[in-house]
């Protein structure tokens, strides 16, 4: 690995991510079971509450977790900031979020207008606690690199569309519909798969990639142009949608031929790496590039079929891109933080990163979770199929979340013990 531009003395305590990480495979293994309780048939409209639910079981409990948990990690070591008082503000916006999505996902399944009231506020509360954080934070920037010019733009569109998210949640629990309720929910959901999460992982994937696979570094006009092109093309979008919406179609080609550019710029690296041993991150990055070529390109042409495939879409991108990265960086990360946490502890004899996850599960893991979603964008054609890729998304989540536990169980069992070498002389630190 090569770890050069990191900053590593403003790490934050290991437990400020890793409670947000071991949360989110079990959310996904909630939405698994709520797919499997669902009419296939039903699933087929995004616009259904069984759809809403079971989407920001995903999008929230398990991409957002993930995301947030890697971001308190991300700040201090790749844009060396430090997030004020980060043990409280973990706490505060792990429990807000962890509530407010339970209470969203119960409220709505069950149609208990106070829950789904309460769980707007819940989850406001808790991502507006951690973005503004880190937005502050920010502030005290030395080296502007492209990733962190990635991350506070990531972050701007996070802001936004938490806003945006209240509103529109607020919405079912007083069970008022404003008449831009619709184009709300449109731009809710664009800019939360491209503005937040798509612009954090082309950010993250700057340092990760080189840091993590050895990998050739992006080039100068992909690190400097590329996120305020997709921004440009996001915001253009947006003034389309609202005043020339059959012409907003332009728009959408624009961002997925940015959003094609650099899934294939990620395969391209990937292939030309210098450290050739493979394993299933690299099939996560592989696989993600690939489903976001097609995901792109669905979505910008899924108008001139009045959106029909909407649901696929989602999948492609979604699943296809977004949780494969996330799923494949859990790999990374979780054995990364461990070893790293007990290495500045002075423990010396200790497990590698790649030694602390079971491979054959791994393998198995990610098998079932590419057969999963091919299976849900065949069940959109074969609804009566839906409940056996429900299975075997649950299975690949429930081995997600076995392989990540493992690691910080092996934090937990070797801290226990008294350190090899006295780190006490030196100045790396570890935030409380």
């Amino acid at each position: 690995m090569e770890f050069e531009g990191l900053s590593v003395d403003q790490a934050p305590p290991i437990s400020a991510p890793i409670r947000f990480f071991v949360t989110a495979p079990l959310f996904a293994v909630l939405a698994g079971i709520l797919i499997f309780l669902s009419d296939a048939q039903v699933l087929t409209s995004r616009y259904s509450i069984e759809t809403i639910v079971i989407t920001h079981a995903i999008t929230i409990g398990f991409l957002s977790f993930v995301m947030f948990g890697a971001l308190f990690q991300m700040l201090p070591v790749l844009a060396g900031v430090k997030i004020s008082k980060v043990g409280i503000i973990s706490k505060i916006s792990y429990t807000l979020m962890l509530l407010g999505t339970f209470s969203m996902i119960f409220g709505l399944w069950l149609n208990i207008s106070k829950l789904i009231f309460v769980s707007s506020l819940l989850l406001g509360g808790g991502f507006l606690t951690v973005i503004i954080s880190m937005l502050i934070a920010f502030r005290g920037v030395i080296n502007v690199t492209a990733s962190v010019r990635a991350m506070i733009t990531s972050l701007v569109f996070a802001f936004i569309i938490v806003l945006m998210g209240m509103h529109l949640l607020a919405s079912y629990g007083i069970g008022k519909f404003s008449n831009l309720h619709g184009l709300f929910a449109n731009i809710h959901s664009v800019w939360a798969i491209f503005g937040f999460a798509g612009v954090l992982i082309i950010g993250v994937a700057f340092h990760v990639l080189p840091m993590f696979y050895v990998a050739p570094r992006f080039k100068k006009f992909c690190k400097q142009k590329v996120v305020w092109l997709i921004t440009g093309g996001l915001l253009l979008w947006l003034v389309l949608n609202v005043f020339a919406e059959s012409y907003s179609t332009i728009a959408k080609i624009w961002v997925a031929m940015f959003f094609w550019a650099f899934s294939t710029t990620v395969y391209l690296k990937l292939n030309a790496r210098r450290r050739k041993v493979s394993d299933v991150t690299v099939w996560y990055w592989r696989s993600a590039a690939i489903f976001m070529t097609l995901g792109t390109f669905s979505w910008a042409f899924n108008d001139f079929f009045d959106g029909k495939y909407i649901v696929i879409v989602s999948i492609l991108i979604g699943g296809g891109f977004i949780f494969s990265i996330m799923s494949g960086m859990l790999y990374k990360i979780v054995p990364f933080l461990v070893w790293f946490h007990l290495n500045a502890k002075g423990y010396m004899t200790i497990p590698t990163m790649n030694d602390m996850i079971n491979k054959k599960l791994a393998t198995a893991q990610f098998v079932l979770f590419i057969i999963s979603l091919v299976g849900f964008i065949v069940s959109f054609f074969i609804p009566s199929i839906l409940p056996v890729f429900a299975i075997s998304f649950i299975m690949s989540m429930a081995i997600l979340e076995y392989n990540i536990v493992i690691p910080i169980l092996i934090y937990a069992k070797i801290i226990k013990t008294k350190p090899e070498f006295d780190m006490s002389m030196f100045t790396m630190k570890v935030e409380k």
